[in-house]
């Protein structure tokens, strides 16, 4: 075996090792990786004719009109005995419409046009398989490939219904270009309406886009679109792979959101869940063909035991077309432009990243504790994706801090383009939670946002759907507290309370914005401090929607404060999009000032100065600077607008001095007002991005 891996080479590992010298004494693991990769490439070549043709199995699987319109119906069942068909078409006959079995597990049926020559199963009509085991038992099942299921209002099972509209929606609009800087809005279409009830994708269509455009992003991360059976999961117990969840609308209704976004220059990503399935039988992936395996190991290692969940067995060849099929489905049928995959660590580890704390230290990413099957379906479902769409983007949510995770395959990595910062939102909620505004560690808070693999891109964030469910507090919240129901009018004076939340807030969302990586992301709503948590109607609130929708009305109001939240968050990313820091190299930090509260850097010839001092503010403060020339401020949190107190003169010029300071060439004095931040910009440079 040894031989055989020294004769292995990965292409590009010398780039990779360029990046992270420490990375070669675990060298043999990157070539066994890497060549498991390529085994399956190869076997798919010959077995398949090519990953093209096997992730398009979306097109044989499951139920497709063929041009005479029979209907051919497939599906893999290894464990079953007998497969038929059943519906409303043939008056739910149980065995009218027997399949035929095939090799390896495939089970196939014709079912020929009705005299006038329309198809026999119409669409938006009802289907089941049935499921005879080996133990005799009958179980009544929807394919795993079903594009629509619905649920009848007083059932608790979902039903498996034939999509076949007389009109699909023809996508009009152009993918857009990947953006050179990926800003975010994380968004949950159900909840993205005041109304306490579940919103459509029409709604999102006309009423959120507008909005996300307006505020300057150029990315939408769509949560809970896979189908899920229960609605206070979040979207993370997947039922139907295939199917975009029906609580919001039909196929061709998301199909229109995705090509408006995209006439607005907004790419939309998919948060896409191949970590784990939901346990149902009846209307989910489990047990399907009677079997305690099937598309899962078999228990234990078949079971997350936190998640109360099934995990695919990734070694299974048609596990791997299911999956790998499922990718191809979204970018192709609905044109996603790429993915946010959910429960990476969870996926990488045999122990889930249950009770394992990541020291960092780099034993803990290489050897048996490694997942090796699922690994390499990550690093195949990455150089698929990105060979077939090079301005795919994909984001790893991983908690581990997996080396090379976000380097291509060709250097031994996992080929995502970014993993999230997950570290950052933690430390702002422990901050918060735990220290007094005067003993905020200014080094302590710059090493978390700047604590990344050099070469590896990561997407920062204040704060995400995590910190806004129930159970925590958003920063808005743990700001504010009781305050943003009584205190939030621009009428009456603001509070101390009130003053210090909401410049707090606006300075931590710029700090992560500028500072914490190659991309930034927002959970909707929380731009403008979205005033109550999130929870979904289940028993425990009497079925309530009170807190699963979005008060968008807020920002309505003329004289309510969370439209100064809004504006700042709106001009925030539009400096961004103008002087472009985030597809910049890292920040310099010239300065982390523990006594003072300030914190200075620069970025892309951007001036960035925070002082989150209390009460303290400097006059002729010397800050360091790189580029000479004449400065001008270009975003300021202090600003009226955006509920600042209006103390900086936005026609004041700043010239540099050639005195170096604090590791930079030149230098600035600059008055900074307490609990402000500001952005600087270089006027004699020309910015183009």
């Amino acid at each position: 075996m040894a031989d055989r891996e020294d004769s292995i080479t990965v292409p590009e590992f010398n780039c990779l090792l360029q990046t992270d010298p420490g990375l070669k004494k675990y060298e043999q693991d990157f070539k066994r990786r890497y060549e498991l990769l390529k085994k399956q490439l190869s076997i798919l070549e010959e077995a398949e004719g090519g990953f093209d043709q096997f992730t398009r199995s979306y097109r044989s699987f499951g139920v497709h009109r063929q041009s005479d319109n029979s209907l051919f119906f497939k599906e893999w069942a290894p464990a079953a005995e007998a497969l038929f068909l059943t519906g409303e078409f043939n008056n739910w006959n149980k065995f009218s419409h027997p399949y035929t079995k095939k090799e390896f597990g495939k089970w196939e049926l014709i079912v020929p046009p009705k005299h006038d020559n329309s198809p026999a199963v119409g669409h938006n009509t009802k289907l089941k398989v049935v499921v005879h085991t080996k133990d005799g038992e009958r179980l009544y099942r929807i394919s795993p490939w079903a594009k629509y299921v619905t649920r009848e209002e007083k059932s608790v099972i979902y039903d498996w219904v034939h999509w076949d509209p007389p009109q699909l929606y023809s996508h009009i609009h152009p993918r857009p270009k990947k953006p050179t800087s990926l800003r975010i809005y994380e968004a949950h279409v159900g909840i993205a309406s005041p109304e306490p009830k579940i919103a459509s994708y029409t709604n999102f269509t006309h009423n959120v886009l507008p909005r996300i455009k307006d505020l300057g992003y150029n990315c939408i991360q769509l949560m809970a679109i896979m189908e899920h059976a229960y609605y206070a999961s979040f979207g993370y117990q997947i039922t139907s792979f295939f199917a975009a969840s029906s609580r919001y609308g039909t196929p061709e209704e998301l199909k229109q959101l995705i090509d408006v976004a995209h006439s607005m220059g907004i790419v939309v990503l998919l948060d896409v869940v191949h970590s784990h399935a939901s346990k149902n039988t009846e209307d989910g992936l489990n047990r399907f063909d009677g079997s305690d395996s099937c598309f899962f190991h078999s228990p234990p290692r078949g079971e997350h035991l936190m998640w109360d969940s099934r995990l695919f067995n990734y070694s299974s060849w048609e596990v791997l077309r299911f999956l790998l099929s499922n990718l191809r489905w979204w970018m192709e049928e609905y044109r996603f432009d790429g993915f946010r995959f959910d429960g990476v660590t969870s996926m990488l580890y045999h122990h889930h990243g249950i009770g394992t704390g990541f020291s960092g230290d780099y034993s803990e990413y290489f050897g048996l504790q490694v997942d090796e099957d699922s690994l390499v379906y990550l690093m195949l479902a990455n150089h698929i994706l990105h060979t077939l769409y090079p301005d795919c983007i994909t984001v790893a949510e991983d908690v581990s801090g997996m080396p090379a995770l976000c380097r291509r395959v060709e250097e031994g990595g996992l080929g995502f383009d970014y993993r999230l910062a997950m570290a950052i939102p933690d430390k702002w909620i422990q901050i918060l939670k735990e220290f007094k505004d005067e003993d905020w560690n200014m080094g302590n808070i710059v090493h978390t946002l700047t604590n990344r693999r050099y070469g590896e891109k990561c997407i920062a964030y204040a704060e995400s759907h995590d910190q806004a469910l129930v159970g925590d507090k958003t920063l808005a919240f743990w700001l504010m507290d009781k305050e943003m129901y009584t205190n939030m009018s621009t009428l009456i004076p603001m509070s101390s309370i009130t003053d210090r939340g909401m410049q707090l807030h606006k300075m931590i969302r710029l700090l992560t914005h500028g500072l914490g990586g190659e991309g930034y992301l927002n959970f909707m709503g929380n731009e403008f401090g979205h005033p109550e948590w999130l929870d979904f109607p289940r028993e425990g609130n009497n079925q309530s929607y009170h807190y699963a929708r979005r008060q968008f009305n807020l920002l309505d109001t003329d004289h309510l404060r969370y439209r100064q939240l809004y504006a700042f968050d709106r001009d925030m990313n539009r400096t961004e999009d103008k002087y472009g820091w985030l597809a910049a190299p890292p920040a310099f930090i010239s300065a982390k000032h523990e006594g003072d509260k300030v914190i200075v850097f620069d970025r892309a010839n951007v001036l960035f100065i925070f002082n989150f001092h209390p009460d303290k503010s400097f006059q002729d403060y010397r800050v360091g600077v790189e580029a000479p020339g004449k400065y001008k401020i270009k975003l300021d949190s202090d600003e009226v607008l955006y509920g600042g107190h209006g103390r900086l003169d936005h026609n004041t010029e700043f010239f540099t001095e050639p005195t170096p300071f604090n590791g930079r060439c030149n230098s600035v004095m600059v008055y900074i007002p307490c609990r402000t931040a500001i952005v600087l910009a270089n006027e004699e440079i020309d910015y183009c991005y």
